[in-house]
């Protein structure tokens, strides 16, 4: 049988593994985001230089500009979209955390009870048959 506090942490350890795999594919956005900032970059100097590369025409460079833009664009919004569901998974970790914590503080305080219990000789079943002391208070 396995205990709250175990499958808490359990739970925990995948989500962070989710959040690692979240912000793995950030950076991959990231990354391609810049990769098409510099193709962009390039793109806008051959245009100006007034002399294409060899095979290619202005009107083809801006064809292909006009394409970068847009896919830049798209790109960029889906990593604003992937760093707020990595920004949402990192509270969910944190609450998760917060929560298996707990858990096993409880799990823990049980424990030191048993052992307790079983060091004074006290079982629990024997302790609800005990008569309660009287309240010396009354008088």
């Amino acid at each position: 049988m396995t205990s709250r506090s175990d499958k808490l942490g359990r739970l925990v350890s995948l989500v962070k593994l989710q959040l690692r795999l979240s912000e793995w594919q950030l950076a991959q956005l990231r990354q391609q985001e810049r990769s098409l900032q510099d193709e962009q970059e390039w793109l806008v100097g051959a245009l100006n230089d007034g002399r294409p590369p060899a095979g290619s025409s202005s009107e083809s460079i801006a064809r292909r500009l006009n394409r970068t833009s847009v896919g830049a664009r798209a790109v960029q919004a889906q990593a604003a979209q992937q760093l707020d569901h990595v920004r949402a998974e990192s509270r969910r970790v944190k609450q998760l955390e917060e929560v298996a914590k707990a858990a096993l503080a409880d799990k823990l305080r049980d424990a030191e009870k048993r052992a307790l219990e079983e060091m004074t000789g006290i079982s629990p079943a024997v302790r609800a048959w005990m008569p309660r002391p009287a309240n010396r208070d009354k008088i």
